[in-house]
């Protein structure tokens, strides 16, 4: 067990990060990813709020669907959390943020700074429910024992299901690239369903797991490919921007980046070895320092070294990049994301 964001979460079960890793890429594991924060907005002016707050345009969805999207700092357009959005009924939404970001996402929300005039509500229902993560490839088979409605949600997709006679919400989103779906169930009854899932035999996995896992799926974490300073158009991430939909917060300043173009882009590498790039290390091209590793770890399906990197001149997939690391550099190849394609 660790700390993370306030919270004491498993690093890995006795099996460890490898086995979980592996169960995920070939069978399906359960995350309790509980850590993450659940904001209900309520109200006729919910919608609005939600628009006014973040890049995504929930005009291209309806009811009964998730969305990812982003909050951005007002004044320089970094991301400051990055969000799935579960749309539940007309309105109501879950927002979902990272840990910690919890608060931050409320303050945003609120009527003050969201421009509704009393027609919205904003409740942090974090502490009433619990979120259970189960991805992989049999993710929906064997959940098929403990709920075929759970299982039958499809991708993106939010539904209400009853689950031994417990009411939960399933929606068919995930971190780590493959297909599952996360299921947010009462407290108190979290118990019950974690054992009910592991007893359909699907594997417990942990921090570290889905840490390997969401690197070679391509995707960022919050606090190294997105945070302070890093903006959706540098982390690749413009497709999470609705230029057409009206005003945002901190589209003034995205838009001026976009004019301008980014001064840097987040770039995958690749090693010849198993050594894990760290993040931190220095990123050279030349000899000239042009970046830095964002993420890097052991990518246990393809056997090598891999990481994620933001970096300045682009570089084009083929390309090689020279990153420092404990003393040493080597040559890593950029790569096309994701790493591993499901």
């Amino acid at each position: 067990m660790v700390p993370f964001g306030g919270w004491d979460m498993p690093l890995s079960y006795p099996d460890g990060t490898l086995a979980e890793h592996r169960a995920c890429r070939h069978g399906a594991v359960v995350f309790d990813v509980s850590h993450l924060g659940t904001v209900r907005v309520t109200g006729p002016d919910a919608l609005a709020a939600l628009q006014a707050a973040f890049t995504n345009d929930l005009g291209r969805i309806a009811p009964g669907r998730a969305q990812y999207t982003h909050l951005l700092d007002p004044d320089d357009a970094s991301v400051a959390d990055d969000i799935i959005v579960w749309w539940i009924d007309d309105e109501v939404f879950d927002v979902m943020p990272n840990a910690s970001n919890t608060d931050r996402v409320v303050a945003a929300l609120s009527p003050g700074d969201a421009g509704a005039d009393g027609g919205v509500e904003v409740v942090d229902v974090t502490p009433t429910r619990a979120v259970l993560a189960i991805q992989g490839p049999q993710a929906r088979e064997l959940v098929a024992a403990v709920s075929p409605e759970a299982a039958a949600v499809e991708r993106f997709r939010v539904t209400t299901v009853t689950i031994n006679g417990v009411e939960c919400t399933v929606a068919g989103t995930g971190y780590t690239g493959e297909d599952g779906m996360e299921i947010a169930v009462p407290a108190g009854d979290a118990g019950g369903l974690f054992d009910a899932i592991i007893g359909a035999g699907i594997t417990p996995a942990g921090l570290g797991a889905r840490d390997t896992l969401r690197l070679e799926a391509g995707l960022p974490l919050h606090g190294h490919e997105l945070g302070a300073g890093i903006t959706p158009l540098q982390a690749g991430l413009g497709w999470v921007v609705s230029w057409d939909k009206g005003d945002f917060r901190g589209r003034q300043a995205l838009d001026a980046e976009r004019s301008a173009g980014p001064a840097r882009t987040l770039v995958a590498l690749r090693a010849s070895d198993r050594r894990p790039p760290r993040q931190g290390d220095e990123v050279l091209r030349h000899g000239v320092a042009v970046g830095e590793v964002t993420s890097g770890n052991f990518s246990p399906e393809l056997g090598v070294g891999i990481a994620l990197a933001l970096v300045s001149g682009g570089a084009a997939v083929g390309d090689t990049l020279d990153v420092s690391s404990r003393g040493s550099v080597r040559a890593l190849e950029v790569v096309k994301p994701p790493f591993v394609t499901r």
